[in-house]
């Protein structure tokens, strides 16, 4: 009887990034598609702008900037907005404040897959900030709002309170980051399959679950060659 098969899906993601939280979703519901291919997801941390100071940016001006005019930011609200709403995404772009400069939530979603945090809780970690941020209009940026998520998902608040005050782990986040771009990632999310198949962008779940599918049956049969991801 063979193996079942199983595949590794590591996710290049920034908690900052709307279209990130819809690929969650997707990547969740492509799970279930996939039938009984065993999917371990890891997370994978990617700022889309690393230059924000650590206590972040009024939003509202920092998004003028970025688009240029309120019509054009509004319009890709509204997009959006109606992309959530099918994913069980209740966007909420009005009550965001701040652009936050995601490091110390980078950190935090590391902590969460450590093997003293429970099983699952990297990715329980992962949409909680996406819900704090995007949903709530809380700063994620805000180390108390970080120790209250820890918190929530059952981690260790103390000690990560005490961890959020050193500098443990921003090398390791920050050489992380710097490995994605080497490999060519320049926009999130970016789907990792074995460590060598990229599929780029939230794409459908059916998409992901055929990639899924695609990627753990030639796994199974030993078809997998070495070719880096493109």
């Amino acid at each position: 009887m063979s193996e079942p098969a199983e595949i590794t899906v590591d996710v290049i993601s920034d908690v900052a990034c709307p279209w990130c939280f819809v690929g969650m979703k997707r990547l969740e519901r492509a799970i279930a598609l996939a039938g009984d291919v065993d999917v371990h997801v890891r997370w994978r941390p990617y700022q889309l702008d690393g230059a924000i100071p650590a206590e972040g940016l009024p939003r509202r001006q920092y998004m003028l900037d970025k688009f240029g005019s309120e019509e054009r930011l509004r319009e890709i609200h509204d997009k959006l907005v109606g992309i959530g709403e099918a994913e069980g995404i209740r966007f909420n772009f009005d009550a965001m404040q701040v652009s936050a400069n995601t490091l110390d939530a980078h950190r935090l979603i590391r902590w969460a897959a450590s093997p003293k945090s429970p099983p699952g809780t990297q990715p329980r970690m992962v949409k909680r900030l996406f819900e704090m941020n995007f949903e709530e209009g809380r700063d994620i940026g805000d180390r108390t709002v970080l120790v209250e998520a820890a918190d929530e998902v059952g981690m260790d608040s103390a000690l990560v309170e005490a961890l959020l005050t050193s500098n443990a782990d921003t090398d390791s986040v920050r050489a992380e980051i710097g490995t994605a771009a080497q490999m060519g990632v320049r926009g999130v999310p970016c789907f990792l399959l074995e460590g060598k198949y990229a599929v780029m962008g939230a794409q459908e779940a059916e998409t992901l679950a055929d990639a899924i599918r695609q990627i753990a049956t030639a796994k199974a049969r030993g078809e997998l060659d070495e070719k880096p991801a493109t």
